[in-house]
């Protein structure tokens, strides 16, 4: 039997690009699965704000996010891609977490180095080139013998003024993404990297590049993330002012596809079944 992970590194030594759409819940998952996208993507971002309502600054722990993604792959055949921040603090952190993405079915998770608290107010910059290989190096090990891909995520292109840690130095993403390979990494991301940019990372570097947010030609897939879980967030917002103000919620045809997205007539005739045989009444 072909697992997630056996199925998304299938999918990336293919070399045909493919999406991994937004997905923060069981639901969303099956929906982008039956849209026909080949993988999902659990962004840290999009479970933090939606189901604690708390930012990704690295106040959402590693034991939550997998909480959330477990379920979330138990619900689709797909393969799962999951943002795992720093994957904790120390390499053990990292080596007893990547473990348990495992047994939680995950078939990806990408690892930053940016310090915590990230994308705060705090000047925070990017851990040394040596710890990120060693935090690398120990989720290998958790992984074992499971292919669980490793995407390691640089964000020397994610610069103060946007709230991220680096510098903005090409050169110095380069020298860290040729080390992260190095240290085990199977594919790189650099968030806020230009089209430019990501071209010359793929030149450069000796694993497979992918890049989180849209489409960018020639790399190995694309995170994408955002219009889902913002969307919904926004939609209900809105629905939610308009029953307070109104008293009544302006709104069309309710989610005809819901009974299939949920197997309603899988259960519903597992039900009808033991009724039937059992002798009891069905509807």
């Amino acid at each position: 039997m072909t697992t997630p992970a056996q199925k998304l590194r299938a999918l990336i030594e293919a070399k045909e690009h493919f999406i991994a759409a937004d997905a923060y819940s069981a639901l969303t998952a099956r929906i982008v699965e039956k849209v026909g996208f080949k993988a999902a993507y659990v962004g840290g971002h999009a479970c933090s704000a939606f189901h604690y309502a708390v930012p990704d600054n690295g106040i959402f722990s590693q034991v939550e996010q997998i909480e959330q993604t477990g379920r979330i792959a138990a619900a689709v055949d797909i393969p799962v891609i999951a943002d795992a921040d720093t994957l904790g603090e120390t390499v053990a952190d990292a080596f007893h977490f990547a473990r348990r993405y495992v047994r939680a079915g995950i078939a990806g998770i990408h690892v930053e180095d940016e310090i915590n608290p990230k994308h705060s107010t705090f000047e925070t910059g990017l851990c040394s080139i040596a710890d990120m290989q060693f935090r690398l190096e120990a989720c290998a090990r958790g992984r074992g013998g499971d292919a669980m891909v490793i995407i390691a995520r640089c964000d020397e292109l994610y610069v103060s003024k946007a709230r991220g840690g680096g510098g903005g130095s090409m050169e110095e993403a380069i020298a860290r993404g040729k080390a992260y390979a190095e240290a085990g990494a199977d594919v790189m991301v650099y968030p806020m990297a230009t089209v430019e940019m990501t071209n010359e990372l793929m030149a450069a570097l000796p694993i497979p590049v992918c890049v989180l947010g849209p489409v960018v030609p020639g790399t190995a897939f694309a995170l994408h993330t955002g219009w889902g879980w913002m969307g919904a967030a926004q939609l209900h917002l809105d629905r939610a002012t308009e029953l307070m103000e109104t008293g009544q919620v302006t709104m069309g045809t309710m989610f005809p596809r819901k009974a299939e997205f949920i197997e309603q007539a899988l259960y519903d005739g597992l039900i009808a079944e033991w009724a039937t045989k059992t002798g009891r009444p069905v509807r």
